[in-house]
C-alpha cells in the first residue's frame, strides 16, 4: 500500500484528473488509457462522476455532462415511444432493440460489440441530474425532454431482465439495477420537468420496484440479493440504501445487506465486486470501498467511513491516479493473466474511482471551494 496522502491534495488531484479527461462535448470517458473503455462514456459511471464534481465545487463540469446526456437522449425519444407501444401491444422488444449502454464522446452508440442492454445507467442519470439541479438551484426543466424519455423507458421496462452494472447475466433482474431504477423514478415522481401523468406513473412504478425487491429480491438471511432468487450478494447492492434510497439507513434489511457485503467481500479496507468475480482475478475496487463508506457515513458510522476512504485514497499511484481495481487480494488470481493478455493492464485512471473519493469526502465534510 502506498503512503497515505493528504486528503485535500488527493481531492484536488481527483478533480484535476476528471476535468482533464472530460470531453469538450461534456462526456466523461470511463478511462482513456484502457483499450476496452477508450473513447466511451457510460451514463452509470458518468452520473457518479458528475455527482462527485457537483459536490466538490465543480458544478459547471457536472452541468456539461448532464447537457451531453440530454442531447444523447434527445435522439431516442421516438425509439422509446415505439418500444413502449410494442411492449404494451404484447410483443416484448428484443435486447438488441433497447437503448445503448455506452456512447462515444460525441454521443453516438459504439460500432463494436458490447453488452448493450443495461437499465441502471438511465436510472442513475435521472437520480443524479435531479440531485445536481437541487444542489445548485438549477431548473430541471433544462433537461425536460431527456428526463421524459428516460422516465418513460424505465417506467415501462424496469422489470425486464438485463445486464447488470458489470455487464453480466442479461437473463436476471438485478438488485442494484432495480435500485437505480427506483431512485430515478422516485426523482421523476417529484420532478417539475414532468407532467402530472408522468409523475404519477413514475411514483407507481417506483412503489412496484420497492415491493418487488422486498418480496422477491431479499434472501432468506434477510439481506438484498445479487439478483431475484439468488442468495449471494454484490457490493453494488449498497447503493440500494445510499444513495438510491430503496431502504433507509438503519433499516434491518439495509443493515443485513451491508453486513453481508462486509462479511463476504470486504478484506482490509478493499471491497470486491462479488465472490465469483474473475475479471482481472477479482481484485478490490476503490469505488466500492467508497460506496460502502458512503453508507456508513450516512448511518452515522463516520469512523468506518473514514477508514474506507483512507484505503481508497491510498490506492493512488505516485501521480495520484486511482485504478479500477487493485490486486493486493485477488479472489481468483489464476484468471488475471487472461484479462491482461486480452486488454492490457487494469484501467487507470478510472474516473469513477476518483469521483467516489470526491463523494465520500464530501459526505464526511471535506469539500473543496466552488469554482
Amino acid at each position: 500500500m502506498n503512503p497515505k496522502p493528504d486528503l485535500r491534495l488527493a481531492l484536488t488531484r481527483s478533480v484535476e484528473v476528471i476535468a482533464a479527461h472530460q470531453a469538450d462535448t461534456g462526456a466523461y470517458p470511463a478511462c482513456e488509457e484502457f483499450s476496452a473503455y477508450h473513447g466511451y462514456s457510460w451514463f452509470r459511471d458518468g452520473s457518479f462522476i458528475a455527482e462527485g464534481m457537483s459536490r466538490q465545487g465543480q458544478p459547471g463540469s457536472a452541468t456539461a455532462f448532464h447537457d451531453w446526456c440530454s442531447r444523447v437522449l434527445g435522439a431516442y425519444q421516438n425509439q422509446v415511444g415505439e418500444l413502449v407501444a410494442q411492449n404494451r401491444a404484447g410483443s416484448t422488444p428484443a435486447v438488441s432493440a433497447m437503448l445503448p449502454t455506452r456512447f462515444d464522446l460525441e454521443g453516438q452508440p459504439g460500432s463494436d460489440m458490447w453488452w448493450d442492454f443495461q437499465l441502471d445507467g438511465y436510472g442513475s442519470w435521472l437520480w443524479a441530474v435531479h440531485q445536481h439541479a437541487a444542489r445548485h438551484q438549477l431548473p430541471p426543466q433544462r433537461w425536460s425532454g431527456a428526463i421524459q424519455t428516460a422516465c418513460d423507458y424505465l417506467a415501462e421496462f424496469w422489470n425486464t431482465p438485463c445486464y447488470d452494472w458489470w455487464e453480466e447475466h442479461v437473463e436476471q433482474r438485478h438488485g442494484s439495477t432495480l435500485g437505480a431504477s427506483y431512485a430515478g423514478l422516485s426523482a421523476c415522481a417529484e420532478s417539475p420537468a414532468l407532467d402530472a401523468g408522468r409523475r404519477d406513473s413514475a411514483r407507481q412504478a417506483a412503489a412496484q420496484i420497492r415491493a418487488t425487491m422486498l418480496a422477491e429480491g431479499t434472501a432468506p438471511g434477510g439481506y438484498l440479493s445479487k439478483w431475484i432468487g439468488a442468495e449471494t450478494v454484490d457490493a453494488s447492492l449498497a447503493a440500494c440504501v445510499v444513495p438510491f434510497g430503496v431502504l433507509a439507513p438503519g433499516d434491518p434489511v439495509a443493515e443485513a445487506t451491508l453486513a453481508k457485503i462486509e462479511a463476504d467481500l470486504l478484506v482490509g479496507g478493499g471491497v470486491h465486486r462479488f465472490a465469483a468475480d474473475v475479471f482481472f482475478g477479482g481484485g478490490q475496487w476503490p469505488l466500492l470501498s467508497c460506496l460502502l463508506g458512503w453508507n456508513h457515513a450516512r448511518a452515522g458510522r463516520r469512523g468506518k467511513a473514514a477508514q474506507l476512504l483512507d484505503w481508497a485514497v491510498s490506492q493512488a499511484d505516485f501521480d495520484g491516479l486511482v485504478p479500477e481495481q487493485v490486486d493486493g487480494h485477488l479472489l481468483h488470481p489464476e484468471h488475471k493473466p487472461e484479462w491482461v493478455a486480452k486488454w492490457g493492464p487494469v484501467a487507470k485512471p478510472l474516473l469513477w474511482s476518483h469521483a467516489m473519493i470526491l463523494i465520500l469526502a464530501a459526505e464526511l465534510g471535506t469539500i473543496l471551494e466552488n469554482k
